[in-house]
């Protein structure tokens, strides 16, 4: 998984709010295989015609908005199913960061995961953002996770993270990688419980890719 540092680049503005996963990723999609692409499929019922044109008036397709590094969403974004696939189209298509003021949770969690980054921010920090996107498409945005910041013209937001999910995403790793990475406290408090308790010691674990952490 990428680090996430600092992403500045074109931000798109999704207004509405309830935006689900259905219309992130339709379901028809969901058997697609992890390495089939799925950023052509982002929105796809909403961005293409049943013959698959474009369809202009949606934001994705205007040239402003197209190759967009950052989403900005209304409240209760990505609610509904709890497809991961959904985070697969955002990250697939490039998106590193999505800004709403608020997300389903399961959908938060999933975007942290995969390493994109979901930003909290106030309602009416929203609003306004995506009021300068429309006014001004294709103005930059910046998000800093080290800073824990969004910048877009003149204006600087700053958003809350919790410290295990911004250091996850700062180094690319999910949650069993941190598990991996913390094998020799493991092995240590084992071993310690073991002298403790007169258990048989165990041999420390490791992982190798040769055996896919069969010994874990």
């Amino acid at each position: 998984m990428k680090p996430f540092g600092t992403v500045s680049g074109v931000a798109v503005p999704i207004e509405g709010e309830n935006v689900d996963t259905d219309q992130i990723l339709p379901a028809r999609f969901l058997p697609k295989p992890r390495n089939g692409g799925f950023g052509q499929y982002l929105f796809h019922d909403i961005r293409f015609d049943d013959s698959g044109t474009e369809k202009p008036d949606f934001i994705l397709n205007r040239p402003a908005f197209r190759g967009a590094s950052v989403l900005i969403g209304e409240a209760n974004f990505g609610c509904g199913s709890s497809r991961e696939n959904a985070v697969w189209a955002i990250a697939d298509y490039g998106i590193r960061a999505v800004i709403a003021p608020s997300f389903g949770d399961i959908f938060y969690s999933n975007n942290i995961k995969n390493g994109v980054l979901p930003v909290v921010l106030t309602k009416d920090d929203v609003a306004r953002l995506i009021e300068d996107q429309l006014h001004e498409p294709g103005q930059p945005v910046t998000v800093n996770l080290q800073e824990q910041t969004v910048t877009a013209g003149n204006r600087v937001y700053h958003f809350k993270i919790d410290e295990f999910s911004r250091h996850c995403l700062l180094h690319g790793i999910d949650e069993l990688d941190y598990t991996l990475s913390q094998l020799d406290a493991i092995d240590a408090f084992a071993a310690r419980r073991a002298a403790e308790e007169g258990w048989p010691a165990q041999a420390p674990r490791t992982a190798s890719a040769s055996d896919d952490g069969a010994n874990i």
